[in-house]
């Protein structure tokens, strides 16, 4: 320290204890004025000094045994000492050179100080705001979670406030009687539209008041006399007002359903009476009971009186079965007109009651129908009817249960108290009349008119006719089964002897059956039944029965055939008519025809070919055993058929041609069989040059004189007649 000291004499003064900037400022004066770097006396950082211990230095020696520089020196063998002075008089250099560096950088250094400062004190401001920022947010922090505690609470009490307040003003509402209501009550018409709404809002108020006194709310007590005087003068006008449109009903010439309709519109009156006075309720659904009760068996009294009063005045009876003959009534199909009579065992036009047209058509008008001198048959008057009553049934039905609110077996109870009385009244008529009916196709008309009104009433999901429909169907059903039965009877014991001269035209009794067969399969095939069928199938057997019988009276074959065919024939051509081609009775008619078509075909060919055809027949018979020699000697035989057939056929052909066209009423039939039996006769012709081809009959010289086969056929065409 003291060569520090006496150093640092040989400078300026400098306070070692100053500020380093000061110190660096005096040295670079100094150095501009002696040009050269004086000896910096370092003071303590002076590492040369006499007074460093050499010991220390070993014993950092020996802890740094281990390091490179150290290892390099004990290597070369170095002085230590002298290695230290070098490596120490190194050291100085490079410390002034650094202290050089310093002292260039000495303003830099002072301006970062200064900065350095400036910004210690800006941080210091700076944490002193964030302090108070922070102690800031703190007491916000508590407060929100103040405030929201507060409105935790306060929505809790808001909504308890509101649930009371809806409960209390619910209450206080259904308590308050409005004076608009009393009003409207008292004064207005009950037709009024606010009449209804203040009764709605009345009966609202009544149910909310029994619903009170059951919790036994003592504010109930303060309406309940007003309330209750309310509904009773409701229940007074409402009375009135319904009891009027009821008794409207009862006014000549009255359309009930225009009064009915009005009441629909106030359905709710009723609805009112049934809740709060169920005896006035009860009054006036009694009233209307027997107000329409009375109405409807008035009507359709009166309007089946009037309808039999336009039925055809003649209509069938016991007389008039399939099986009696023509005779025994005068004027069966001839003399009666269709204006006033039916047809029998024809269709004809009254099959079209069952289009959907005619059979959802306007009803009959008795009085119009009078003036026009018009007659109908049973069962157009019988659709009338029933439509009319089908209409008004499906109406009252539907009304009942919207105005009296009934569903069920209870509106079918309420239904059949109104129109009971006139439902049995129709089956008490229609069982007299029935009962002495014996036109079938009338009666089996109106069984398909039920039929097709039970599938509307069911389209139309109202049940209320239901038991009616099957009431009528237990009537009808078995009076058709009594009629065809005896018509069955009739045919069955006919006695062909009785019926007249003989005729081989179509009789009039099959005639009679095909008729009245096709229109019964015709109308049967949309509502199939079984029992139809076997009946029908009796009827057929019954028929084909009497057919034979007929035919047996025929003195010759060929007559007996002709009218079988020609029967058979009608028969079938009435029944494609109406029935579809697979059914039972074409099918079988077909198999008799063309069973019956082919012996005649033999029948005809016959005289003028018989000859030929028994010869043809006999050979191919032998030919199949293998016997055809036996014939070898008939050469006479032969020559006959052979010269008889090319000198006669043409005129042959001929004849039997006019022949059939004359024997059968059905031209087009005539024709099929004369094409019937040439082609039968070319193919027996085909025969018998077949067997003049074997080798028995080759040497034959009357072989020369066979017609060739084409140009016969060619011939044949020629007489087949164009019909």
């Amino acid at each position: 320290m003291a060569e520090v000291a006496a150093a640092g004499g040989a400078g300026p003064d400098v306070n070692t204890t100053g500020n380093p900037t000061e110190m660096a400022m005096a040295y670079l004066q100094d150095e501009k004025t002696d040009g050269d770097i004086p000896d910096i006396n370092l003071g303590e950082l002076d590492l040369t000094t006499d007074e460093f211990i050499l010991d220390e230095v070993d014993i950092h020696i020996q802890a740094n045994l281990e390091d490179d520089l150290v290892k390099e020196a004990l290597k070369t063998g170095v002085d230590l000492r002298q290695y230290s002075k070098q490596v120490e008089s190194e050291l100085q250099r490079i410390e002034q050179a650094s202290i050089k560096d310093y002292i260039k950088e000495s303003q830099n250094i002072a301006l970062l100080h200064n900065q350095i400062t400036a910004c210690d004190s800006i941080l210091e401001r700076m944490e002193g705001m964030l302090s108070g920022f922070q102690c800031d947010l703190s007491s916000i922090s508590s407060e929100i979670q103040t405030l929201q505690q507060q409105s935790v609470s306060m929505n809790v009490r808001l909504k308890n406030r509101q649930a009371v307040r809806s409960h209390l003003s619910q209450l206080v509402d259904e308590l308050v009687v409005p004076g608009a209501m009393i009003s409207t009550i008292l004064d207005s018409p009950v037709t009024e539209q606010g009449f209804l709404e203040q009764l709605h809002e009345l009966n609202n108020k009544i149910n909310f008041a029994k619903e009170l006194s059951f919790r036994e709310t003592l504010a109930c007590s303060d309406i309940q006399d007003i309330v209750d005087r309310l509904k009773l003068k409701a229940v007074s006008k409402i009375r009135e007002f319904i009891l009027q449109k009821i008794y409207s009903f009862r006014k000549p010439m009255t359309n009930y359903q225009i009064p009915q309709n009005t009441l629909l519109k106030y359905r709710f009156f009723y609805q009112f009476l049934l809740a709060n006075e169920r005896t006035v309720a009860k009054e006036i659904r009694d009233e209307y009971v027997d107000t329409m009760s009375k109405i409807y068996y008035s009507y359709f009294k009166s309007y089946s009186g009037r309808l039999l009063k336009v039925q055809y005045e003649e209509v069938a009876d016991k007389d008039d079965l399939m099986g009696v003959e023509d005779t025994a009534k005068k004027g069966f199909f001839s003399k009666p007109s269709l204006k006033s009579r039916n047809t029998i065992f024809t269709v004809g036009q009254r099959g079209a009651i069952l289009s959907p047209a005619e059979l959802e058509g306007p009803i009959l008008v008795p009085h119009t129908a009078q003036r026009g001198d018009s007659r109908y048959p049973y069962e157009t008057l019988f659709r009338s009817q029933h439509y009319a009553l089908l209409d008004n049934g499906c109406r009252e039905f539907l009304f009942l249960s919207d105005f009296f609110m009934v569903t069920g077996n209870s509106a079918l109870d309420l239904f059949n108290s109104i129109m009971g009385k006139t439902l049995s009244m129709f089956l008490k008529s229609m069982s007299t009349y029935v009962s002495d009916c014996y036109d079938s196709i009338a009666v089996f008309l109106c069984i398909h008119i039920i039929l097709r009104f039970r599938a509307i009433t069911v389209k139309r999901t109202i049940p209320a006719l239901d038991k009616y429909w099957e009431a009528v169907l237990e009537l009808l059903w078995p009076r058709f089964e009594l009629i065809l039965e005896m018509n069955i009877n009739s045919i069955r014991n006919t006695d062909p002897q009785k019926l007249g001269v003989l005729d081989t035209r179509p009789h009039y009794i099959t005639r009679r059956y095909a008729e009245f067969s096709s229109a019964i399969v015709s109308i049967n095939q949309t509502f199939t039944n079984e029992k139809t069928h076997t009946l029908l199938g009796q009827l057929q057997v019954e028929v084909e029965n009497f057919v034979l019988k007929m035919a047996a009276e025929f003195p010759s074959r060929r007559d007996q055939l002709i009218f079988l065919i020609n029967n058979y024939d009608m028969m079938l051509s009435v029944l494609m008519e109406r029935a579809a081609d697979d059914s039972k009775e074409v099918e079988g008619f077909q198999q008799l025809l063309l069973a019956r078509t082919q012996e005649f075909i033999e029948e005809i060919l016959s005289p003028p070919f018989g000859g030929m055809i028994a010869f043809v027949k006999e050979a191919e018979a032998l030919m199949e055993k293998g016997q055809l020699d036996r014939l070898k000697n008939d050469e006479a035989r032969i020559t006959q058929l052979i010269r008889g057939f090319s000198s006669s056929w043409k005129q042959s052909v001929e004849a039997m041609s006019q022949d059939v066209m004359r024997s059968f009423t059905n031209f087009k039939n005539g024709t099929s069989i004369i094409q019937g039996a040439l082609t039968q006769l070319i193919q027996y012709y085909h025969g018998f040059h077949k067997v003049l081809n074997q080798p028995s009959f080759r040497s034959l010289a009357v072989r020369s004189e066979l017609i060739n086969l084409h140009h016969l056929m060619v011939e044949v065409k020629k007489h087949k007649p164009n019909f």
